[in-house]
């Protein structure tokens, strides 16, 4: 069902409010100017659809709310709002039961050569069919090749894919009408009009197999294998139905797991090995250094032309500023290469660094750097997978001390020959050089031009090299960096599902989306829309996923900050020397009790609300993510406006899941401004933002708890986390709310870094009075009573200062507890 709306005067964008089998509410949001106001029964608004047939359109007049103080203005005669802003005509799906429909309902035109079986889903009402196809044997150097037609999508009205936007990155694609990818995709999606979700994973990495979709001139999907072993194959697809995006695409993803994990244990892996060096070498507490404290990498800021001068310099300058880093990211060009005109000539000579940059090598630098500064625990190095972006210099250190071979590169970046360890050394090469690194004081790696292993032309070498290189560099950074390490350009098939996917490790921190280009204006909005349509696959890989670095002194700097902040990955900054943003870093992180910088990361990784919205689309990017216990934790959505002219929306608190049950407050990141408690399924149940043209916002949902108290009545009270924080409540371990039996309401809140707490409570200023209804401790001592203060309905407390004023000391950890008590 299609539907239009026009209005007098013009509008904003209508929003869906509830829905059930028979009806659809709406909200439509008037905006005029208020030079001309007008009595709002000139105010006429009416929605045309086509609820009775595809061509049969009829007119549904609105009727004016009470609920709002609306202004509105006047403006002669009728107006469609596809007109005046834009905006495409909406589209209702109304959900039906898709029970009794078998696969021939949802594709037309599939192959007879497709074996398809249904299976059982691990997620609740779902179809799930898992789909195999014979893929030819390869020949002499030659892939074997297959193509399939899995068909049509039956009925649908919006798809959505994840492509191959090259060699090494994903990116999310959208239309309607005709199924058409300008690239090789790995996930497909259709949004049926009986609402049903229709997803279709491609599956790579088992048995020297890549398999992706492509597209024909009659909207078929085109399931495409490539095969590197020198017997027939088979490409896997999976495909699942349910009345959610999020549902059906988890479906594939969990089962995807089954099936390459039951294709390793076959094939007798390295798994065995990986468990030995995760049991004895990782513990996932020792991570949490790694993925959460603040982080500068040399990139950006420091250029190519890279010496430990430059890094001193760099790191002088942060100091400062009093910019404490906890981890240092020595990016590419510290290492000893050949000669060559660009990064594509030059190759890897040896282990230590280039004598011209780092005069008394890698392991002099590192313990200067670490003397000077010791508040960096991790400094991690770049290097490509394959040692450097030219391979491995034939009259190097590297190519005398191990067994190279000469394998051939697709066209593109560093074509043609290209000198490499072979297979049968590379987990030596691997071991020997984190060894080095390792002796060096070099804690972490990053992992760059891993594609470079999906660019090999030639079938022996492919069958040799990709899975190889991948075990090697696995075992090699769990035994000696405990999982300490960044893959980056990994985005290719092979290396999504065989590496990324399993759970057999502790979560690896991947490259999520192509670079953070500073100088490119128009990069910058793409880069935040892209990642968070990634994250729609990247949520179920074994990773957490990393969005770039950043500069915090640039004209986007506060765009990508939020972004970062909602990723729910690690947050890197590349600055120039000397040019920060301290108010924004300082919204991005906190100091613990310790003088660490930590970030806020939620525990959830931050995904796009609707997969299906373009970027082309006059809407708002949102992206969500949650932190916290089921119902008793914040749901964030950071919302972006990635289009070329201001926008403004309505948005339901559905859109914030996890808030499905329960009262909740909203809070603007930005404004600081705070809706009144509401809950799913009320009239007003929203919040409307206007945001201009790459601007952005934080809204938090907090949980509110009502308790009937000794004295006042009621209280309804919710616990924001450290305000002035972009993801503040992201700062909470743990909380406790209960009244007593005297009736005195006690609020426990565990924090892992100093700052200002905030509540909000009801009626704050009207009902109670702090100095005499309110006790704050820290540890179970009182602070002073100038730590809390009154902003509206929020009860602020300094704990930062309160901490220093009661003279505590850090113990074995950075846990602080606030205890706020109501009487």
């Amino acid at each position: 069902m299609y539907a239009a709306i026009i209005c007098s005067p013009p509008i904003g964008q209508p929003t869906v409010i509830s829905r059930d089998q028979d009806t659809v509410q709406f909200s439509v949001f008037l905006e005029t100017s208020a030079a001309s106001l007008v009595n709002e029964q000139n105010v006429r608004v009416s929605i045309w659809h086509n609820h009775k047939g595809q061509h049969d359109w009829s007119e549904l007049a609105l009727q004016a709310s009470n609920d709002h103080d609306d202004v509105i203005g006047d403006d002669a005669g009728w107006k469609w709002i596809k007109d005046q802003s834009g905006l495409d005509d909406g589209q209702l799906h109304y959900q039906q039961s898709h029970e009794q429909l078998g696969f021939p309902e949802y594709f037309h035109g599939t192959s007879s050569e497709l074996n398809i079986r249904k299976t059982s889903a691990d997620t609740p009402d779902t179809k799930l069919y898992s789909i195999t196809a014979p893929i030819k044997a390869a020949e002499g150097n030659d892939s074997g090749y297959s193509r399939h037609v899995l068909g049509t999508p039956k009925d649908f009205t919006r798809w959505f894919s994840l492509v191959r936007l090259w060699s090494p990155w994903l990116a999310p694609r959208q239309g309607k009408d005709k199924f058409h990818v300008d690239k090789d995709a790995v996930l497909a999606s259709f949004l049926r009009h009986d609402g049903a979700h229709v997803v279709c994973l491609a599956i790579s990495g088992v048995e020297d197999v890549l398999t992706i979709f492509q597209h024909d001139d009659n909207g078929n999907v085109i399931i495409q294998g490539r095969n590197d072993r020198e017997k027939e194959g088979t490409s896997h697809v999976l495909v699942s139905i349910a009345d959610s995006f999020e549902i059906a695409n988890a479906a594939v993803m969990y089962h995807a797991r089954k099936v390459v994990g039951g294709y390793e244990n076959v094939s007798g892996s390295v798994e065995t090995e990986i468990k030995t060096f995760v049991d004895k070498n990782v513990k996932a507490d020792w991570l949490e250094e790694w993925y959460d404290g603040f982080t500068y990498c040399t990139w950006n800021g420091l250029g190519q032309k890279l010496t430990v001068d430059k890094i001193n310099q760099a790191l002088e300058s942060l100091k400062k500023e009093d910019i404490i880093i906890e981890n240092l990211i020595i990016d590419d060009n510290w290492q000893s290469l050949s000669e060559g005109e660009s990064q594509m000539d030059r190759a890897w000579t040896d282990f230590d660094a280039n004598k011209e940059g780092f005069p008394q090598g890698l392991k002099h630098a590192v313990t200067d750097i670490r003397k000077k500064h010791p508040n960096i625990n991790h400094i991690a190095v770049w290097h490509a997978i394959l040692g450097y972006w030219g391979g491995v210099a034939k009259d190097g250190n590297i190519a005398k001390n191990y067994k190279t071979t000469k394998v051939q590169k697709e066209p593109g970046v560093a074509e043609g020959e290209m000198l490499v360890v072979d297979a049968s050394d590379a987990q030596r090469m691997y071991n020997d050089f984190y060894a080095f690194l390792d002796d060096c004081g070099i804690t972490g790696v990053k992992t760059d031009a891993q594609f470079f292993l999906d660019m090999i032309v030639d079938a022996p070498d492919r069958r040799k090299l990709i899975t190889e290189y991948q075990d090697a560099w696995t075992i090699a950074h769990l035994r000696h960096f405990g999982s300490r390490a960044i893959s980056c350009m990994s985005q290719s098939p092979q290396l999504l599902f065989h590496s990324q996917l399993p759970t057999n490790k502790p979560r690896l921190l991947v490259r999520n989306s192509d670079d953070f280009f500073p100088e490119v204006p128009a990069s910058h909005p793409w880069h935040v829309f892209c990642n968070a349509h990634n994250s729609l696959l990247t949520q179920h890989l074994n990773v957490l996923p990393d969005w770039d670095m950043f500069q915090t002194s640039h004209e986007w700097a506060s765009f990508h900050g939020a972004a970062r902040c909602v990723s729910g990955g690690p947050i890197y900054f590349t600055d120039y020397p000397g040019k920060h943003d301290i108010k924004l870093i300082n919204q991005m992180t906190a100091r613990t009790t310790r003088g660490k910088t930590v970030i806020l990361r939620p525990y959830n990784i931050g995904k796009s609300v609707n997969a299906y919205a373009g970027y082309e689309d006059h809407s708002l990017l949102k992206v969500h993510t949650y932190h916290g216990y089921a119902r008793t934790g914040t749901a964030y959505l950071g919302v972006f406006n990635c289009t070329q002219r201001p926008l403004s929306e309505l948005v339901p608190l559905s859109t914030f899941a996890g808030a499905e049950e329960g009262n909740y407050v909203i809070r603007a990141f930005t404004t600081g401004a705070i809706s009144k408690p509401m809950s799913c399924g009320e009239k007003k149940a929203l919040t409307g933002v206007e945001i201009d043209v790459g601007g952005w916002e934080i809204l938090s949902a907090h949980p509110v708890h009502e308790y009937k108290t000794s004295k006042n009545g009621p209280i309804m009270i919710s616990c924001f986390g450290l305000i002035g924080k972009m993801t503040g409540a992201a700062a909470i371990i743990s909380s406790d709310v209960f009244v007593d039996k005297t009736g005195k309401l006690r609020y426990s809140v565990l924090i892992k870094a100093l700052g200002v707490l905030g509540f909000w409570i009801g009626d704050l200023g009207k009902k109670w009075n702090v100095e005499k209804d309110m006790l704050v401790l820290i540890f179970g001592k009182q602070i002073p009573k100038e730590c809390v203060s009154v902003n509206g309905d929020v009860l602020e407390i300094d704990v930062d200062r309160a901490w220093k004023e009661t003279g505590k000391k850090a113990g074995w950890n950075n846990e602080i507890e606030v205890e706020l008590f109501v009487s």
